[in-house]
Protein backbone atom coordinates (compact mmCIF):
# COMPACT_ATOMS: atom_id res chain seq x y z
CA UNK A 1 0.00 0.00 0.00
CA UNK A 2 1.27 3.70 -0.73
CA UNK A 3 3.30 5.23 2.22
CA UNK A 4 0.91 6.98 4.90
CA UNK A 5 1.26 9.76 6.60
CA UNK A 6 -1.14 10.87 9.40
CA UNK A 7 -3.76 8.57 8.35
CA UNK A 8 -3.89 9.16 4.93
CA UNK A 9 -2.19 7.73 1.86
CA UNK A 10 0.68 9.26 0.24
CA UNK A 11 -2.43 10.43 -2.80
CA UNK A 12 -4.38 12.01 -0.19
CA UNK A 13 -7.30 9.21 0.60
CA UNK A 14 -8.06 9.25 4.65
CA UNK A 15 -8.18 5.50 5.73
CA UNK A 16 -10.36 5.56 8.77
CA UNK A 17 -12.75 7.46 6.08
CA UNK A 18 -13.05 5.14 4.11
CA UNK A 19 -13.07 2.25 6.36
CA UNK A 20 -16.24 3.61 8.33
CA UNK A 21 -17.92 4.53 5.15
CA UNK A 22 -20.39 1.79 5.09
CA UNK A 23 -21.39 2.53 8.64
CA UNK A 24 -23.70 5.12 7.94
CA UNK A 25 -26.17 3.11 6.88
CA UNK A 26 -28.14 0.35 8.49
CA UNK A 27 -26.99 -2.99 7.12
CA UNK A 28 -30.51 -3.49 6.30
CA UNK A 29 -31.41 -0.59 3.85
CA UNK A 30 -35.32 -1.49 4.23
CA UNK A 31 -34.82 -0.24 8.54
CA UNK A 32 -33.40 2.58 7.31
CA UNK A 33 -34.59 5.35 9.60
CA UNK A 34 -34.70 9.33 9.80
CA UNK A 35 -31.85 8.99 12.22
CA UNK A 36 -29.41 7.76 9.36
CA UNK A 37 -30.51 10.15 7.10
CA UNK A 38 -29.82 13.30 9.51
CA UNK A 39 -26.52 11.79 10.57
CA UNK A 40 -25.73 11.56 6.75
CA UNK A 41 -26.53 15.12 6.64
CA UNK A 42 -24.60 16.13 9.10
CA UNK A 43 -21.57 14.70 8.08
CA UNK A 44 -21.88 14.63 4.45
CA UNK A 45 -18.06 15.82 4.12
CA UNK A 46 -17.07 12.55 5.22
CA UNK A 47 -19.77 10.39 3.50
CA UNK A 48 -18.83 11.77 0.11
CA UNK A 49 -15.41 11.83 0.60
CA UNK A 50 -15.76 8.13 2.01
CA UNK A 51 -16.69 7.19 -0.80
CA UNK A 52 -15.16 8.78 -3.37
CA UNK A 53 -11.38 8.25 -1.82
CA UNK A 54 -12.14 4.35 -2.54
CA UNK A 55 -14.81 4.54 -5.39
CA UNK A 56 -12.48 7.07 -7.96
CA UNK A 57 -9.94 4.57 -9.50
CA UNK A 58 -12.87 2.04 -9.92
CA UNK A 59 -14.72 4.93 -11.63
CA UNK A 60 -11.43 5.85 -13.93
CA UNK A 61 -11.32 2.33 -14.45
CA UNK A 62 -14.69 1.75 -15.86
CA UNK A 63 -16.17 4.92 -16.91
CA UNK A 64 -13.47 7.21 -18.39
CA UNK A 65 -12.57 10.21 -16.84
CA UNK A 66 -16.19 12.45 -16.36
CA UNK A 67 -18.24 10.78 -13.92
CA UNK A 68 -22.04 11.58 -15.62
CA UNK A 69 -24.37 9.74 -17.39
CA UNK A 70 -25.47 10.85 -21.26
CA UNK A 71 -28.09 10.22 -23.64
CA UNK A 72 -26.71 7.99 -27.10
CA UNK A 73 -27.23 7.89 -30.39
CA UNK A 74 -27.23 5.05 -32.70
CA UNK A 75 -23.21 3.92 -33.47
CA UNK A 76 -22.12 6.97 -30.87
CA UNK A 77 -19.40 5.39 -28.93
CA UNK A 78 -19.37 5.99 -24.61
CA UNK A 79 -16.85 8.63 -24.72
CA UNK A 80 -18.54 10.70 -27.78
CA UNK A 81 -21.41 10.72 -25.81
CA UNK A 82 -20.00 12.33 -22.38
CA UNK A 83 -18.64 15.08 -24.73
CA UNK A 84 -22.09 16.02 -26.44
CA UNK A 85 -23.50 15.91 -23.13
CA UNK A 86 -21.13 18.42 -21.95
CA UNK A 87 -21.45 20.50 -25.11
CA UNK A 88 -24.92 20.40 -24.72
CA UNK A 89 -25.10 22.06 -21.32
CA UNK A 90 -22.41 24.78 -22.34
CA UNK A 91 -24.54 25.54 -25.44
CA UNK A 92 -27.99 25.77 -23.28
CA UNK A 93 -25.54 28.49 -20.77
CA UNK A 94 -24.45 30.35 -23.92
CA UNK A 95 -21.02 29.86 -22.28
CA UNK A 96 -18.63 32.66 -24.44
CA UNK A 97 -14.72 32.62 -24.64
CA UNK A 98 -13.04 34.45 -21.83
CA UNK A 99 -15.92 33.71 -19.31
CA UNK A 100 -14.52 32.94 -15.87
CA UNK A 101 -16.70 29.64 -14.76
CA UNK A 102 -17.03 27.83 -11.91
CA UNK A 103 -17.03 24.12 -11.64
CA UNK A 104 -18.75 22.65 -8.72
CA UNK A 105 -17.74 19.10 -7.62
CA UNK A 106 -15.40 18.73 -10.70
CA UNK A 107 -14.41 15.00 -10.08
CA UNK A 108 -11.37 14.35 -11.52
CA UNK A 109 -11.53 17.11 -14.57
CA UNK A 110 -12.92 15.46 -17.30
CA UNK A 111 -15.83 17.80 -18.01
CA UNK A 112 -13.51 20.79 -17.35
CA UNK A 113 -11.14 19.86 -20.01
CA UNK A 114 -13.94 19.36 -22.37
CA UNK A 115 -15.82 22.38 -21.61
CA UNK A 116 -12.95 24.82 -21.39
CA UNK A 117 -12.01 23.44 -24.96
CA UNK A 118 -15.78 23.34 -26.35
CA UNK A 119 -16.25 27.35 -25.14
CA UNK A 120 -12.66 28.64 -24.87
CA UNK A 121 -13.72 29.43 -21.28
CA UNK A 122 -11.20 29.87 -18.08
CA UNK A 123 -12.35 27.50 -15.39
CA UNK A 124 -12.16 27.06 -11.71
CA UNK A 125 -12.45 23.07 -10.75
CA UNK A 126 -14.17 23.18 -6.91
CA UNK A 127 -13.86 19.64 -5.10
CA UNK A 128 -13.60 18.78 -1.34
CA UNK A 129 -11.81 15.32 -2.14
CA UNK A 130 -8.12 15.88 -2.31
CA UNK A 131 -7.30 12.53 -3.68
CA UNK A 132 -9.72 13.42 -6.67
CA UNK A 133 -7.62 17.26 -7.36
CA UNK A 134 -4.55 15.37 -7.70
CA UNK A 135 -5.93 13.10 -9.90
CA UNK A 136 -7.32 16.36 -11.76
CA UNK A 137 -4.42 17.84 -11.89
CA UNK A 138 -2.22 15.23 -13.70
CA UNK A 139 -4.84 15.07 -16.05
CA UNK A 140 -5.26 18.99 -16.81
CA UNK A 141 -1.43 18.95 -17.14
CA UNK A 142 -1.26 16.35 -19.68
CA UNK A 143 -3.90 18.31 -21.64
CA UNK A 144 -1.50 21.32 -22.14
CA UNK A 145 -4.76 22.90 -20.51
CA UNK A 146 -3.28 24.18 -16.77
CA UNK A 147 -3.10 27.95 -18.06
CA UNK A 148 -7.15 27.65 -18.16
CA UNK A 149 -7.98 25.46 -15.81
CA UNK A 150 -7.08 25.17 -11.84
CA UNK A 151 -8.66 23.08 -8.94
CA UNK A 152 -9.21 24.04 -5.44
CA UNK A 153 -10.28 21.91 -2.07
CA UNK A 154 -13.46 23.50 -0.91
CA UNK A 155 -16.74 22.90 0.59
CA UNK A 156 -19.32 23.94 -1.73
CA UNK A 157 -21.20 24.69 1.28
CA UNK A 158 -19.13 27.76 1.79
CA UNK A 159 -18.00 29.17 -2.31
CA UNK A 160 -18.82 32.39 -1.22
CA UNK A 161 -16.12 32.45 1.39
CA UNK A 162 -13.94 30.95 -0.48
CA UNK A 163 -14.29 32.84 -3.41
CA UNK A 164 -16.24 36.04 -2.21
CA UNK A 165 -19.40 37.07 -3.82
CA UNK A 166 -19.79 38.32 -7.53
CA UNK A 167 -16.53 36.22 -8.86
CA UNK A 168 -17.99 33.67 -11.57
CA UNK A 169 -19.61 35.20 -14.94
CA UNK A 170 -21.23 30.80 -14.91
CA UNK A 171 -21.34 28.13 -12.27
CA UNK A 172 -22.41 24.58 -13.26
CA UNK A 173 -22.68 21.33 -11.34
CA UNK A 174 -22.68 17.37 -12.95
CA UNK A 175 -24.28 15.34 -10.96
CA UNK A 176 -22.52 17.05 -8.11
CA UNK A 177 -24.92 19.20 -6.21
CA UNK A 178 -27.34 15.67 -4.79
CA UNK A 179 -24.35 15.11 -2.72
CA UNK A 180 -25.28 18.59 -0.51
CA UNK A 181 -27.18 18.35 2.91
CA UNK A 182 -29.60 20.52 0.96
CA UNK A 183 -29.90 22.14 -1.95
CA UNK A 184 -31.21 25.39 -1.15
CA UNK A 185 -28.00 25.92 1.02
CA UNK A 186 -25.80 25.32 -2.05
CA UNK A 187 -27.67 26.86 -4.95
CA UNK A 188 -27.81 29.77 -2.54
CA UNK A 189 -23.93 29.56 -2.48
CA UNK A 190 -23.94 29.12 -6.15
CA UNK A 191 -25.99 32.70 -6.64
CA UNK A 192 -23.91 34.44 -4.03
CA UNK A 193 -20.25 33.95 -6.43
CA UNK A 194 -22.45 34.31 -9.58
CA UNK A 195 -22.13 38.00 -11.07
CA UNK A 196 -25.46 39.82 -11.45
CA UNK A 197 -27.21 38.38 -14.92
CA UNK A 198 -24.51 35.19 -14.79
CA UNK A 199 -25.93 31.57 -15.36
CA UNK A 200 -26.15 28.41 -13.74
CA UNK A 201 -26.47 25.62 -15.15
CA UNK A 202 -26.89 21.49 -13.36
CA UNK A 203 -27.55 18.36 -14.31
CA UNK A 204 -29.30 17.13 -10.88
CA UNK A 205 -30.04 13.46 -9.86
CA UNK A 206 -33.45 13.52 -8.84
CA UNK A 207 -36.54 10.97 -7.90
CA UNK A 208 -38.91 11.36 -10.29
CA UNK A 209 -42.81 12.39 -10.17
CA UNK A 210 -43.48 8.87 -10.81
CA UNK A 211 -41.36 7.74 -7.62
CA UNK A 212 -43.52 7.96 -4.66
CA UNK A 213 -42.11 8.54 -1.02
CA UNK A 214 -45.14 6.42 0.44
CA UNK A 215 -44.38 3.29 -1.38
CA UNK A 216 -41.63 1.03 0.21
CA UNK A 217 -40.53 -0.26 -2.45
CA UNK A 218 -39.52 3.39 -3.87
CA UNK A 219 -38.42 4.23 -0.72
CA UNK A 220 -35.87 1.21 -0.63
CA UNK A 221 -34.96 2.33 -4.39
CA UNK A 222 -33.88 5.49 -3.33
CA UNK A 223 -32.13 4.13 -0.28
CA UNK A 224 -30.29 1.63 -2.66
CA UNK A 225 -28.82 4.84 -4.41
CA UNK A 226 -27.73 6.67 -1.87
CA UNK A 227 -25.84 3.70 -0.58
CA UNK A 228 -24.34 2.64 -3.52
CA UNK A 229 -23.41 6.38 -4.59
CA UNK A 230 -22.17 8.69 -1.55
CA UNK A 231 -25.38 10.65 -1.34
CA UNK A 232 -26.82 11.73 2.30
CA UNK A 233 -29.89 11.87 0.98
CA UNK A 234 -31.99 11.49 -2.54
CA UNK A 235 -34.90 14.35 -3.28
CA UNK A 236 -37.43 14.06 -5.94
CA UNK A 237 -37.56 16.81 -8.39
CA UNK A 238 -40.18 19.36 -7.34
CA UNK A 239 -37.81 19.88 -5.04
CA UNK A 240 -34.66 20.79 -6.47
CA UNK A 241 -37.01 23.47 -8.64
CA UNK A 242 -38.33 24.78 -5.96
CA UNK A 243 -35.06 25.26 -4.44
CA UNK A 244 -34.10 27.29 -7.17
CA UNK A 245 -36.74 29.24 -7.00
CA UNK A 246 -36.54 29.91 -3.52
CA UNK A 247 -32.73 31.22 -2.83
CA UNK A 248 -33.91 33.78 -6.00
CA UNK A 249 -32.51 31.83 -9.36
CA UNK A 250 -34.95 32.90 -12.56
CA UNK A 251 -35.23 29.45 -14.71
CA UNK A 252 -35.28 29.91 -17.96
CA UNK A 253 -34.79 26.56 -19.17
CA UNK A 254 -35.52 23.09 -17.67
CA UNK A 255 -35.71 19.51 -19.07
CA UNK A 256 -35.48 15.88 -17.60
CA UNK A 257 -33.35 14.50 -20.17
CA UNK A 258 -34.24 10.64 -19.41
CA UNK A 259 -37.81 11.18 -20.58
CA UNK A 260 -36.29 11.70 -24.26
CA UNK A 261 -37.55 8.20 -26.10
CA UNK A 262 -34.12 7.38 -26.89
CA UNK A 263 -33.16 3.83 -28.74
CA UNK A 264 -30.64 3.33 -26.48
CA UNK A 265 -31.01 3.85 -23.22
CA UNK A 266 -28.86 6.54 -21.07
CA UNK A 267 -28.05 3.21 -18.48
CA UNK A 268 -27.11 0.47 -21.03
CA UNK A 269 -23.67 1.06 -19.61
CA UNK A 270 -24.72 -0.75 -16.58
CA UNK A 271 -26.68 -3.53 -17.89
CA UNK A 272 -23.37 -5.08 -19.35
CA UNK A 273 -25.55 -5.83 -22.28
CA UNK A 274 -22.48 -6.32 -24.53
CA UNK A 275 -25.43 -6.24 -27.77
CA UNK A 276 -25.72 -3.05 -27.08
CA UNK A 277 -22.13 -1.71 -27.43
CA UNK A 278 -21.73 0.88 -30.00
CA UNK A 279 -18.23 0.96 -30.64
CA UNK A 280 -15.09 -1.98 -30.49
CA UNK A 281 -14.52 -0.05 -26.92
CA UNK A 282 -17.61 -0.10 -25.49
CA UNK A 283 -17.69 -3.65 -25.95
CA UNK A 284 -14.99 -3.55 -23.08
CA UNK A 285 -16.93 -1.34 -21.14
CA UNK A 286 -20.07 -3.19 -21.28
CA UNK A 287 -18.00 -6.63 -20.48
CA UNK A 288 -16.82 -4.57 -17.35
CA UNK A 289 -20.21 -4.26 -15.84
CA UNK A 290 -21.80 -7.80 -16.76
CA UNK A 291 -21.42 -10.45 -14.00
CA UNK A 292 -18.27 -11.89 -15.21
CA UNK A 293 -16.27 -8.16 -15.50
CA UNK A 294 -17.71 -7.48 -11.93
CA UNK A 295 -16.20 -10.69 -10.32
CA UNK A 296 -12.91 -9.98 -11.63
CA UNK A 297 -13.44 -6.48 -10.73
CA UNK A 298 -14.81 -6.67 -7.08
CA UNK A 299 -12.23 -9.31 -6.08
CA UNK A 300 -9.26 -8.58 -7.43
CA UNK A 301 -9.75 -5.34 -5.58
CA UNK A 302 -10.28 -7.60 -2.89
CA UNK A 303 -7.09 -9.51 -3.41
CA UNK A 304 -5.17 -6.36 -3.40
CA UNK A 305 -6.58 -5.11 0.00
CA UNK A 306 -5.64 -8.55 1.59
CA UNK A 307 -2.08 -7.96 0.26
CA UNK A 308 -2.14 -4.15 1.47
CA UNK A 309 -1.67 -2.60 -1.94
CA UNK A 310 -4.96 -0.71 -1.80
CA UNK A 311 -6.54 0.81 1.37
CA UNK A 312 -8.72 -0.88 4.11
CA UNK A 313 -11.62 -0.38 2.95
CA UNK A 314 -11.50 0.13 -0.42
CA UNK A 315 -13.72 -3.49 -1.02
CA UNK A 316 -16.01 -2.90 0.61
CA UNK A 317 -16.76 1.08 -0.89
CA UNK A 318 -16.36 -0.60 -4.04
CA UNK A 319 -18.95 -3.18 -3.19
CA UNK A 320 -21.50 -0.69 -2.94
CA UNK A 321 -20.58 0.07 -6.24
CA UNK A 322 -22.87 -3.19 -7.20
CA UNK A 323 -26.05 -1.66 -5.41
CA UNK A 324 -25.43 1.56 -7.18
CA UNK A 325 -25.84 -0.27 -10.55
CA UNK A 326 -28.55 -2.48 -10.10
CA UNK A 327 -30.38 0.17 -8.50
CA UNK A 328 -29.69 2.82 -10.99
CA UNK A 329 -30.47 0.75 -14.03
CA UNK A 330 -33.97 -0.32 -11.91
CA UNK A 331 -34.50 3.24 -11.30
CA UNK A 332 -34.14 3.78 -14.96
CA UNK A 333 -36.19 1.37 -16.66
CA UNK A 334 -39.38 1.83 -14.18
CA UNK A 335 -38.46 6.11 -14.36
CA UNK A 336 -38.44 6.84 -11.00
CA UNK A 337 -34.80 8.23 -10.86
CA UNK A 338 -33.01 10.63 -13.49
CA UNK A 339 -29.32 11.38 -13.15
CA UNK A 340 -29.85 14.34 -15.78
CA UNK A 341 -32.59 16.87 -14.60
CA UNK A 342 -31.12 19.86 -16.25
CA UNK A 343 -31.77 23.20 -15.18
CA UNK A 344 -30.62 26.68 -16.56
CA UNK A 345 -31.09 29.66 -14.56
CA UNK A 346 -29.96 32.88 -14.07
CA UNK A 347 -28.72 35.56 -11.13
CA UNK A 348 -31.15 38.55 -11.38
CA UNK A 349 -29.66 41.36 -12.43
Amino acid sequence: MAATTNGKTADGRELNRMAKYTEFWDSELKKEGEEHTNNRLAHYVDVVNGYYDAATLIYEYAWAGSFHFSRFYKGEGFVASLARHEHYLAAQMNLRPGMRVLDVGCGVGGPAREISRFADVNIVGLNNNEYQITRATKHVKWAKLDDRITFVKGDFMKLSEQFGENSFDAVYAIEATVHAPSWEGVYSEIKKVLKPGGIFGVYEWCMTDRWDAENPEHRELAKQIEYGNGIPEMRPIQKAREALKNVGFEIIHEEDLAERDDDIPWYYPLEGDLFKAQTAWDLFMCWRTSASGKFVTHYGLWALEKLHLVPSGTFNVCESLKVAGDSITEGGKQKLFTPMYLVVSKKPE
